[in-house]
């Protein structure tokens, strides 16, 4: 917990000062020369390798970054990116990478490069992360939350330049989800030279919130709590981008972030509330994108602390929330109540899985036998809307109300940002209203990040569930290359999960995004925001009636 306070106090710190004498949003020129994207968050680090969801991952990274590998939005595939071709060697235990020349860091303020990208800057990346001695590793913590639920520190052996555009990592056993994780936004690369430019200044906190990295924008100007200006990267490799800026609106939240839409305050609104669809579809003026969503909303049980570290427990309280409800209530008609931790966009999708049914009265007599009548329970929630739920709080008042009809009082305690992290490591919440939302098409990005033993310790396993029948068959499941022997394995994860239900599944919602008629070239995809590159305005497109 030391660690998690410090870092959260050195996050804190630097956002205060960075709020200081903060001026107005700056809309005023933006129309001329990019355009404004609303969302409701905030921002800790601008490192998404030191990030477990949220805004950083979600949006910031595809501008600021660069991977080896990405994920097409259409097909769902592996394709290259700042690695132009790829080896799988040993039956899945080594992975080379062979690197594209003339890659260019951005020049900042902060940071002028001297070279392109080469095999130093991924190895320095990754010995970073998975080395727990390397010198950089307990830099603004130690905590790398997406890896560490991976237990990647114990998988990668070595992480080695072949010369300076090669790379290998070898692996301490066969994983055949290794490519899809370094095609997530948490693997994204970081610069060597400035971590060595900032070392020889003994500046090195500096590296996570004043970032240099290959993507397309680069950080022009940052004010917490208000919004965060991005500056196009003339250097960027794919071609400059069309838009000379982009404005990334925090300050907003609700029917506030509509209003600013319809009024053209914002170009671009991310994850609207569904309750907010009939508005939008009805106005010429804008446009709405769906897609579907690799993510999953959930009910955590806190499976460390009494009643809810017994079973029954859990599926008596489970028999009791109203699923239909939550459908059209929260989602309208834009999410399917879920059966499984896994969308039935995977592959790995258990087709038997069954949803839980609603029985108050079943419930109500469970509980009762169990000797527990007039429960309290505190249910936890995020604040903010999320990808995988647009209005969290509003669900966790009607779990409340379902849970009251079987005699158990919810007392709701509204949590924050990292602050929702630090508390939940605790222990002493008894349920919490949480999702992922993941940039990967591999079932092993979802199993092990939230309910794996490691990933108690990584923070992202809210249930802190630990079962080592579970824990045996991920790991069965990433000795294969074979789909099959993959899918069998996952299958019997799933019932595992359904036996014990650490989580109860509550809904896999369409990714949505509303825009104005002039915007063109947004690409909405399933695994979190793409690159803007492409972004452009069309000057005749708002004046369509």
């Amino acid at each position: 917990m030391r660690v998690i306070l410090s870092s959260l106090l050195m996050s804190l710190g630097f956002l205060a000062a960075q709020a200081q004498a903060a001026p107005a949003l700056p809309h005023a020129d933006i129309r001329q020369s990019g355009f404004v994207y609303c969302v409701n968050g905030q921002v800790n680090t601008f490192n998404p390798q030191k990030a477990s969801s949220g805004l950083t991952v979600d949006t910031l990274a595809a501008q600021l970054y660069d991977r080896l590998l990405d994920v097409d939005p259409y097909t769902y595939r592996l394709v290259p990116e700042l690695a132009e071709s790829w080896e799988v060697l040993d039956h899945g235990a080594t992975y080379r990478f062979h690197l594209r020349s003339g890659v260019q860091f951005q020049s900042t303020a902060w940071f002028t490069p001297r070279r392109a990208l080469n095999a130093d800057d991924v190895v320095f990346t990754f010995q970073r992360i998975f080395d727990r001695s390397h010198p950089w590793h307990n830099i603004n913590g130690n905590s790398f939350p997406y890896f560490d639920s991976l237990q990647f520190a114990d998988t990668v052996k070595s992480v080695r330049k072949i010369n300076s555009r090669t790379v290998e990592f070898r692996l301490a056993r066969p994983d055949a989800s290794f490519l899809w994780h370094l095609a997530t936004h948490y693997a994204s690369v970081m610069s060597a030279e400035y971590a060595d430019h900032l070392a020889a200044a003994d500046r090195q906190e500096q590296f996570d919130r004043e970032p240099v990295g290959t993507g397309p924008f680069l950080l022009g100007e940052y004010r917490a709590g208000q919004y965060i200006r991005l500056q196009r990267n003339h250097r960027y490799w794919r071609g400059v981008p069309l838009m000379p800026q982009v404005v990334v609106d925090l300050g907003s939240g609700g029917t506030g972030r509509l209003s600013k839409l319809l009024t053209g305050e914002c170009d671009v609104l991310a994850w609207p509330a569904a309750s907010q669809l009939t508005v939008m579809r009805d106005d010429p003026r804008l446009r709405m994108t769906l897609r579907p969503g690799m993510n999953i909303a959930y009910l955590a049980f806190n499976t460390n602390k009494a009643p809810m570290n017994n079973p029954a427990v859990r599926h008596a309280l489970a028999l009791a929330i109203n699923n239909e409800r939550l459908m059209q209530s929260i989602y309208y008609g834009t999410a399917e109540t879920a059966a499984s931790i896994l969308p039935r966009a995977s592959w790995a999708y258990d087709n038997a899985s069954a949803i839980t049914e609603y029985n108050p009265e079943k419930a109500r007599a469970q509980l009762k036998a169990l000797g527990l009548e007039n429960m309290t329970l505190q249910l936890w929630v995020p604040t903010s809307s999320q990808a995988w739920n647009p209005s969290p709080l509003k669900t966790a008042e009607l779990i409340q109300a379902d849970m009251a009809q079987i005699g158990v009082n919810v007392v709701i305690v509204p949590v924050e940002g990292r602050f929702q992290e630090a508390r939940l490591m605790d222990m002493d919440h008894d349920l919490t209203l949480a999702g992922w939302s993941t940039d990967s098409n591999d079932p092993d990005s979802f199993f092990r990040p939230l309910l794996s033993c490691a990933a108690i310790r990584s923070q992202t396993n809210y249930a802190h569930w630990c079962n080592s029948e579970f824990d045996a068959v991920l790991r069965n499941a990433l000795d294969s290359q074979q789909l099959a022997s993959r899918i069998e394995a996952y299958n019997q994860a799933q019932k595992i999960l359904a036996r014990e239900l650490p989580v109860l599944p509550l809904a896999s919602s369409l990714r949505l995004q509303a825009h104005r008629a002039d915007i063109k070239g947004l690409v909405l995809s399933p695994f979190g925001n793409a690159s803007f590159a492409g972004v452009s305005r069309d000057d005749a497109g708002d004046k369509k009636p």
